[in-house]
């Protein structure tokens, strides 16, 4: 049995090693932003090859005790052996699936939309069982979670929220959650309890960061201020610090009302906005920002990529790859892994 692994480890430490040699030059502290960047990448480079390292060991580990085994005639270390090897193959799963993360922008931080859709009020339950959903998962993946805007109803639920997940491969993971998902369930919200289908849009972008330059005219920015609205105190909802922009061309719509001040989040929309522009000229296939036009269209409804039913049985299933579970409970817990995995395969 030999040890297979679609890293170039080879390749990742000469990298390395040159990004080291860079921290050695005179004046590299001199640009704190480039210097940031540069860390960030020594950092994601140094875990690759630790988890590499690791992997080995591991492999030589399981060698060792079968070796034993057969040595000793012991069958009492077969439970032993299937342990180990489960856990092995659970960590060579998940470094090969970072190996299917080569898109320019899967290392990057992703900013996730949820708009709730057809369905009324459980629309807007479902679109906040979902925020709970990707929380939950990005939780686990030890990632950090900002919600940058939220328009919650009176009745129950959320209109339409949007997240900033910050993590190694965030954007890499979640592009595969982009579509329309639906739920099958008994409405809470239904005196007769009847069922009822509900549908809500998740929109995934990568988070783009001061590297890259985009030449956007002012002329075609819209601005407008509003007051906050939901938590965070006397100050959100008694000062105009919530910001909406338009980019008329297209027509794309982007706020931010998370920050305490109108200039931060003037800022993080434009994030936002750059972000949404670069994805959309690449999915285009447009030489220029410039050259985008018409109006822009989230997600169309009636092409749902996952379903979520809750009754008259329980099971999540991929319309695009097939896969699917029956425990409806520990996808909504966050354990949507499965899907990811599946979906970046057939992808690739």
């Amino acid at each position: 049995m030999r040890l297979r692994c679609h890293f170039d480890i080879g390749s990742i430490k000469d990298s390395l090693q040159e990004l080291e040699q860079d921290m050695q030059q005179e004046g590299f502290w001199n640009d704190a932003e480039k210097a940031a960047l540069i860390l960030k990448k020594v950092k994601s480079l140094k875990d690759k090859v630790e988890r590499f390292e690791a992997l080995k060991r591991e492999y030589e580990d399981l060698h060792i005790l079968i070796d034993l085994g057969v040595e000793e005639q012991d069958a009492s270390i077969i439970n032993e052996v299937s342990e180990v090897f489960d856990a092995f193959n659970r960590d060579i799963e998940k470094m090969r699936i970072e190996t299917l993360l080569t898109g320019q922008y899967d290392n990057n931080n992703a900013i996730l939309s949820i708009h709730s859709g057809a369905g009324g009020v459980d629309a807007q339950d479902w679109a906040e069982m979902l925020l709970r959903m990707y929380t939950r998962w990005a939780d686990k993946k030890g990632y950090t979670v900002t919600i940058l805007d939220m328009q919650k109803d009176y009745e129950a639920g959320i209109k339409s929220a949007a997240l900033h997940i910050e993590g190694e491969n965030a954007y890499g993971y979640l592009k595969s959650e982009k579509g329309v998902h639906r739920l099958v369930r008994l409405s809470p919200f239904d005196a007769a309890g009847k069922r009822h289908t509900s549908f809500a849009s998740i929109d995934v972008m990568p988070e783009i960061d001061d590297s890259v330059s985009v030449d956007i005219n002012p002329d075609d920015l819209r601005i407008d201020t509003y007051r906050a609205s939901g938590a965070g105190g006397q100050h959100v909802n008694k000062t105009e610090s919530a910001v909406r922009i338009t980019h008329i061309p297209t027509g794309i719509i982007v706020q931010c009302q998370n920050e305490r001040s109108q200039h931060s989040n003037k800022d993080m929309a434009m994030k936002m906005l750059i972000s949404k522009l670069i994805e959309l000229k690449e999915q285009e296939k447009k030489e220029k920002i410039e050259d985008l036009q018409g109006e822009y269209r989230e997600i169309a409804w009636g092409s749902q990529i996952r379903s979520y039913v809750f009754h008259p049985y329980s099971m999540v299933k991929d319309h695009r790859t097939g896969e699917e579970t029956g425990n409806v409970g520990a996808v909504m817990d966050g354990d949507i892994d499965s899907f990811i995995s599946s979906y970046l395969y057939i992808s690739h």
